[in-house]
């Protein structure tokens, strides 16, 4: 009987750890919900000439706070960037000349896309393009960079 109750509790504390396991696999892997245009959003772009690690799902940040969510990346086949479709919520409205940025979260976190607005009278609509962009650093190239330096200075 003793052995029963010890079998028991042992798989109740494993398929917590397994309930646990599969929880925190969501929230590592992002698997919010992307609201599209119909459920108050509006779809814009901008083409980058390196988005690093960048992928879809990946969150839109205005000041640190999430205003929307990658939807597509693709590579524009006539100018060869890669060009990165975003919904954001319709609560937050840009103006044309907002510059998007991809930023990285601590030193070797995930990336983001970061919106900075600009002072323009107009806004930006639905399928609208953001003209004023930075590409993602990527860390191996500084290196490069930096290593090059060092035997130069030799």
């Amino acid at each position: 009987m003793k052995r029963l109750t010890i079998d028991f509790t042992v798989g109740v504390f494993v398929l917590i750890g397994i309930i646990c396991v599969a929880f925190l696999s969501l929230k590592v892997a992002n698997t919010s919900n992307i609201s599209n245009a119909s459920n108050g959003s509006y779809s814009i772009s901008a083409a980058f000439t390196n988005i690093g690690s960048l992928k879809i799902t990946a969150p839109v940040k205005v000041s640190g706070f999430v205003v929307g969510r990658v939807t597509n990346i693709y590579l524009d086949p006539k100018t060869y960037q890669a060009v990165v479709v975003m919904d954001i919520n319709n609560a937050y409205k840009f103006t044309t000349d907002t510059s998007a940025q991809i930023l990285t979260v601590g030193l070797l976190g995930e990336q983001y896309v970061s919106l900075q607005s600009g002072a323009s009278d107009t806004y930006l609509k639905n399928k609208d393009k953001i003209t004023l962009t930075s590409s993602a650093l990527v860390i191996e190239d500084l290196i490069g960079k930096f290593m090059t330096n060092i035997n130069n200075k030799q």
